[in-house]
């Protein structure tokens, strides 16, 4: 029996890729960082949609802070002006991953110059309400990945959807490898 809130499996603290026969423009060759996902619905942030510009640019308040420089990426469709500050840092000497998800303004300046930490912010989120993100894994639309296997850093835009995909299965290397025009392969 489940607790309330409460679910079997959870994919919160995972990355979620899509498949690759999704076309929904949001979230086509997309890699979501899961933040939360229970009984009630799920929420995460785009992590491969880098835009051209950073807080400071963005946001005035931002300007003259040590996060002038974080960069912006489009989190997903939902609450499209809302900045979400996200940050995490891997210790490969003790194995561990550390995120934290939507940080204050102070909490994140305070963290801004840790050895190893990557900061960013989100314009949006992506969310499913109650049954939705089960439903669509029932349907294949996603793959899961452990967020502590990847240098999410190591590629931006659609590589990084390539290649934590292509690392699952042979098969879906295959398929990620694919050109976005098939009449150009």
């Amino acid at each position: 029996m489940k607790e309330r809130g409460k679910i079997k499996t959870t994919y919160a603290g995972q990355l979620l890729l899509a498949n690759p026969s999704l076309r929904d423009p949001n979230f086509k060759r997309a890699v979501i960082l899961m933040s939360a996902h229970d009984t009630e619905g799920a929420m995460g942030v785009v992590l491969n949609r880098p835009l051209p510009r950073q807080l400071g640019e963005l946001n005035a308040e931002f300007a003259l802070t040590p996060l002038a420089a974080v960069p912006v990426y489009q989190g997903g469709p939902v609450e499209t002006e809302k900045i979400i500050l996200v940050s995490w840092q891997r210790d490969e000497t003790q194995m561990e991953f550390q995120m934290n998800f939507g940080l204050e303004v102070e909490q994140a300046i305070a963290l801004m110059g840790k050895p190893g930490l990557t900061m960013r912010a989100f314009l949006g989120y992506s969310g499913w309400g109650k049954g939705q993100l089960e439903n669509e894994m029932r349907q294949h639309t996603w793959f899961t990945a452990p967020l502590a296997d990847y240098n999410l850093g190591a590629e931006e835009g659609v590589g990084l959807w390539r290649m934590i995909l292509g690392s699952l299965d042979p098969e879906l290397k295959l398929l990620a490898d694919e050109p976005e025009d098939p009449t150009l392969n």
